[in-house]
């Protein structure tokens, strides 16, 4: 467990868990990505027409750089949420734009131009998820100093006395 200056502490384990996580996410928006464009519209995606609806080798590629990209990503967000004021605030504007990249770029390449949107659509799909995900890993890492975090009221009065006449012990999980 790490701590910053802002008196929280992180959990890397659940940072880098919910890292992996994701880049099995971004892996699988691919093919899925893919699997649509290639075999539902019939779009040629990273290959030619003649393979298969999931494509040929360089659709494993594709897939493999997305998920190495979420693990970029998770790096990242691990070092803003060291050292940066308000690290969930640039990672957005940081992997957003990278997004946008991202999604552009096939318009640079001479493809034809079904193509060219299919597979920006899948990119930007893919950094849509790498970014919400990776946002939402990234805030559940966080940990209070203490521990815990407070509940609504909690330790705002000293103790009256009061007895509700239950405890925590009374209830089941489940």
């Amino acid at each position: 467990m790490n701590t910053n200056d802002n008196g929280r502490s992180i959990n890397v384990s659940r940072l880098w868990s919910g890292g992996l996580a994701t880049a099995v996410v971004a892996g699988l928006v691919i093919l899925v990505g893919t699997l649509i464009v290639r075999g539902v519209f019939g779009i040629p995606v990273l290959a030619p027409e003649e393979a298969g609806y999931l494509g040929d080798a360089t659709t494993g590629v594709y897939a493999a750089t997305a998920a190495m990209a979420a693990l970029i990503a998770t790096a990242l967000l691990h070092l803003l949420m060291l050292s940066a004021p308000r690290p969930m605030t640039f990672f957005g504007w940081i992997v957003g734009l990278a997004t946008i990249v991202a999604a552009v770029t096939p318009f640079t390449q001479g493809a034809p131009l079904t193509s060219q949107i299919a597979t920006g659509l899948i990119n930007a799909v893919c950094g849509i998820a790498i970014v919400s995900l990776l946002t939402s890993v990234g805030a559940s890492a966080y940990r209070q100093r203490s521990g815990r975090p407070r509940l609504h009221g909690e330790g705002a009065l000293p103790d009256a006395g009061y007895d509700p006449g239950y405890s925590a012990d009374d209830y089941e999980s489940g």
